[in-house]
C-alpha cells in the first residue's frame, strides 16, 4: 500500500500552531484542560483528513470520535474518561484491523 498525505502543509502547520500554542497555555491553565486541549487536536485532525482517507477510516473517524464531548472538562464530566477509554479501544481495533488488512 503507497503512503497517501493526508494533510496540506497549511493544515499541519495549523495543527502544529494548535498543539504549541495549547502547550504554553496548559502552564497557566488547570491541569484538568490538558486532555480537553488533546481531545480538540485530534479533532481538529479528524476533521483536516476526513474526505482523504479510507472509507473504513472515515467510518470510524465519524463514530469513535463523535463520542467524546469536546468542550466538556474531566472534573465536570464524570464518564469523561470512560469515553476515552472507549476511543482509545476504537481506535486499537481499527488499527488493529488496518494491519491485518495489509498483510493480506
Amino acid at each position: 500500500m503507497s503512503a497517501q498525505w493526508v494533510l496540506t502543509e497549511d493544515e499541519a502547520l495549523e495543527l502544529l500552531a494548535f498543539l504549541l500554542t495549547a502547550a504554553r497555555t496548559q502552564i497557566d491553565e488547570a491541569a484538568e484542560y490538558g486532555p480537553m486541549r488533546l481531545v480538540m487536536a485530534a479533532d481538529r485532525l479528524k476533521e483536516a483528513i476526513g474526505a482523504r482517507v479510507t472509507p473504513s477510516t472515515r467510518t470510524f473517524l465519524a463514530g469513535a470520535l463523535g463520542q467524546v464531548a469536546l468542550l466538556a472538562t474531566p472534573a465536570a464530566t464524570p464518564q469523561y474518561a470512560e469515553q476515552l477509554d472507549a476511543v482509545c479501544a476504537a481506535l486499537a481495533a481499527h488499527l488493529l484491523a488496518r494491519a491485518d488488512a495489509e498483510q493480506r
